[in-house]
This record gives C-alpha cells, structure tokens and sequence, in this order.
C-alpha cells in the first residue's frame, strides 16, 4: 500500500543511514500503454547496473521515476498530481531526485524543468541509456535532460528486470515509434519512427524467460503488425536494403512463427494490432500454432468512413469488416478488441450511427472507448476544431459502452459449457480461495483454487458468466503441464 507524505518523512532517517553505506534505491511508477511499463522494466536493469534497487516503498527511495503517457489530456493531469505530491515530499527530503521518463517527457521537453519546477530530470523513451550519464549531471546539480530519438531499435540488448511480476507473464518488445501519422496521436512525435528488434535478441529473450519459469510472453508494439527486421534501421529506409537485405528480411508473421516454434509450451500473445497493416498471413500463422492465443486487439477508432478519413486512418470501414471476416473465417473462435474514440471533430449523428453498426457487425468481445482528447502538436489539433460539445460525446460514449457491454455478455455466454484452458495468474480479487486466470481469448476465468498453484495451466469447465468473467470449475491440468496429465477419472 503506497505511504502517507507523514510516513515517507518518518523514513528519512532510515533513508540516510543507508545512503550512507552507498545504496541507493529506486522507486518507479509506469503510466499508459503497455510499451510504457516494458519500458520501466529496461530503466531498471540500467540503473541495477549503476547500484541501484528497485523499491516498492517510495520512502526507501533516493531517485522516483515516473514513466508517463501523452495519449490523452487525462493521463498527463494524473501525473502532473503525482509530481505535486512528490515535490511536497521533497521540501522534507531535499536529497530525494525526481524524474520525468517517457512521452510525456518527449513533448514536453524543458517546460517541466523550467516550469514546473519540480523535477530535476527528464528523459525521453530513446535515451534510457544515457541515464547513468544524466544521474550524474542531476547529482552534481545541474538539469539533466535528453530527449533524442533514435533511427535504431534502442534496447534490443538489455535484459529487463521483470517488475512487480508473478512469474508468469512477461512483456517483450519488438518494435519502437510509429509511421502512421493518425491525425489524434502523438506517439509519432513522442516516440519517433517505425524500427524493428532482431529478432534473434527477441528468440534469447522468449527463451531466457521460458528456463526462469514464465509461462506466456505478449509482444509489444504500438504497431505490431508493422515489424520489419532487414538488419536495421528504420522501416520507412527498408525501399534502400539490398538485395540480399530483403530476401532474408523477417516480418511479423515470420517472428511470430519463430517464436511460436522455439518455445512450444509457452503462450504467445500480442498487441496492437493496425487494420491496415495486419496481413493474411498473420491469421493463418495463428492457426497454425496452438500456442499462439486466439485473441487480436484490432483498433477501430470509428465506423465512419468520414471520420476515419479526417483521422488519417489509411482503410475504409468495409475493408475492416473484410479483415474481420478473413479472422472469423481463419480462426472462429478467435476473440476480437477494440479502441473506438467519441466526439473527434465534427463528428455528427450520423457518424455515431455508423460506429454503433460497427459494433453490432463485429460484436466485440471486449474493448477501450475514450472521449476524443485533443493533444497539442498532433494534426488533429492544428487542423479541425474541437467543436464536439462535452455533453454529446459524454452521450455518445456511454451508448457505445452500452452496447459494448451487451456484446460482452454476448460473448461470454458463447463459452458456457466449455472446457478451456486457462493459465493461472494470481489469486482472484474477490474471494481468496479463487484463482484468476486468462483463457486463449484473454476473457478472465475465476475457479475454485483446490490443489492448482500460480503458472499451471488447468482446464476448467465454464458453468456461469457474468459480462467480463467466466466462472468454473477445475477438472485437471492440460498436458502443457508435462509432469501432470489430464487424466479420464478428472474428465
């Protein structure tokens, strides 16, 4: 449980007698996408590497990071409220060192230093490891801030420290930036271009995770559907690789395959997904691996073609829906996820119609609607304006809930009966003696705990569901468990 300003005070003492001794501890908090908290974990291994520890107590801590998120306006005020209470902290602790990491960092730059006067560092997501060298020019009471972005993928060689993990799930990134310009995003100007990682030095990673013991590995990208490995560099120079460059160049249904073979009895999973980039082949490798998890987490963002056109999203909504067939048609039971934005500019009745149809054609499994968040720099903001009234996107936002919830419920019910594999995480929050696990479709699975522990992978019987959660039974462990066999007297 995190500490009362008064406790961190309490603390100091304790603080300075070991920093005294030369340790120093760091406390790390991670906000937004998923690539954000892969991100903490590689800030951590440089930073074990200059003696310092994490810590889950921020008053243990020397040095707070904040890795933060520019994705929407809500994001950046959370964090702007976390610096406050950590600059209240440090008018009492004055050695205590706060910095600013991520794309929040990138597009704000100076401004938090200048102006907000309450950090002492920031670092953009390409500069991490040039963060010995920053904590240097932060000790000796200088600004210490980097932002520069790369044309290489930047971290291919670090082993991250797993943060905060239960040993099961792990992150592994494979792609940095973004080349698609979508008119609301930042994420091209706070993370720069599209690079791919080796994909060797993400095979030693799978494979590294899999002898410590992890069970299942999500692919991490802001476009995953996009990787492109040819020997470096950016993706938009791929047009200049030679020859030999492109014929052994790898794409992601070529390392979702490798991957899929090197490590057989781990679960692969990926995420995001872009309609326009996601190929044929990429279904087909799904299904022909079983490890690969039956879920795709496709973003539509709206289903006007209108709206879709102003966003700078490069498909039509038929040639969505196409996609979504090829998937039902490739891999039925494969569960489908969704973005979807309310309120982006000019966004009239009738584009909401369109993006509730969408909805009833897919009926998603499950899915993340936002209110359209306008965001200094990107297209959308120096182009349209943000003439969508609060109260009509509130409107529209909570009828696109609503039937999203219908169709969760929708799928949900589609699994009653079913014996399905689920793979156990943790405890479950509601009741102590459940576990909560994920099933292939990544829909939550509750059950009684009985003899199973954290890692297995059991199957369960599906009796009830409410709209987001499955509930059943455990009737054995899968034979992706080789030391226990699902045995007939189970069944």
């Amino acid at each position: 449980m995190e500490k009362t300003i008064d406790e961190s005070i309490q603390g100091a003492s304790l603080l300075l007698e070991k920093n005294e001794m030369g340790q120093r501890k760091l406390y790390i908090e991670s906000y937004g996408c998923a690539m954000n908290f892969s991100d903490s974990e590689i800030v951590a291994s440089i930073l074990a590497n200059e003696g310092f520890s994490t810590t889950q107590n921020l008053e243990d801590a020397d040095l707070v990071l904040v890795n933060t998120c520019s994705i929407r306006e809500k994001a950046e005020l959370t964090v702007r409220k976390r610096l406050e209470k950590f600059n209240a902290i440090k008018k009492h602790r004055p050695h205590l060192k706060v910095g600013v990491l991520g794309c929040m960092a990138e597009r704000l730059k100076h401004q938090l230093l200048e102006e907000e006067k309450i950090v002492d560092m920031v670092v953009g997501p390409d500069a991490y490891k040039d963060l010995p060298n920053l904590i240097q020019e932060m000790d000796e009471g200088r600004d210490a801030v980097n932002v520069v972005l790369s044309k290489e993928e930047t971290y291919g060689d670090i082993a991250p420290v797993r943060l905060n993990t239960n040993g099961v799930s792990a992150l592994v990134s494979i792609t940095r930036g973004c080349d698609n310009m979508c008119t609301f995003c930042v994420v091209p100007f706070t993370r720069g271009r599209e690079r791919s990682r080796d994909p060797y030095s993400i095979l030693e990673e799978v494979n590294d995770l899999w002898n410590k013991g992890f069970k299942e590995i999500t692919l991490l990208g802001q476009n995953v559907d996009s990787y492109l490995w040819y020997g470096g560099g950016l993706k938009k120079d791929y047009v200049k690789a030679s020859k030999m460059q492109k014929a052994t160049a790898v794409d992601f249904s070529g390392l979702l395959e490798m991957v899929a073979l090197a490590q057989p009895g781990m679960r692969i999973r990926f995420s995001t997904s872009n309609p326009q980039d996601m190929t044929l082949n990429v279904i087909k490798t799904m299904a022909k691996h079983d490890n690969i998890c039956n879920h795709i987490h496709l973003p539509v963002q709206s289903g006007s073609n209108r709206i879709l056109k102003q966003m700078n999203r490069l498909h039509t909504i038929e040639e969505y829906f196409e996609l979504i067939d090829n998937v039902r048609k490739i891999l039925p039971d494969c569960a489908i996820s969704q973005d979807i934005i309310s309120g982006f500019p000019t966004e009239t009745e009738e584009d909401q119609q369109d993006t509730l149809a969408a909805l009833e054609y897919v009926k998603y499994d499950f899915g993340y609607m936002y209110l359209y968040s306008e965001r200094p720099g990107t297209k959308a903001a120096r182009k349209f304006k943000d003439d969508v009234p609060p109260e009509i996107k509130q409107r529209r936002l909570a009828e696109i809930i609503a039937l999203q919830r219908e169709h969760c419920k929708y799928r949900t019910e589609e699994h009653l009966g079913n014996i399905e594999e689920v793979l156990i995480e943790t405890t479950s929050k509601k009741s102590e003696v459940q576990w909560m696990g994920r099933n292939p479709q990544n829909t939550v699975v509750v059950f009684p705990k009985e003899n199973y522990k954290i890692g297995d992978f059991v199957k369960v019987k599906i009796n009830e569901c409410t709209s987001a959660t499955l509930i059943g039974k455990a009737i054995g462990i899968s034979d992706k468990n080789p030391q226990l066999a699902l045995t007939n007297a189970q069944l």
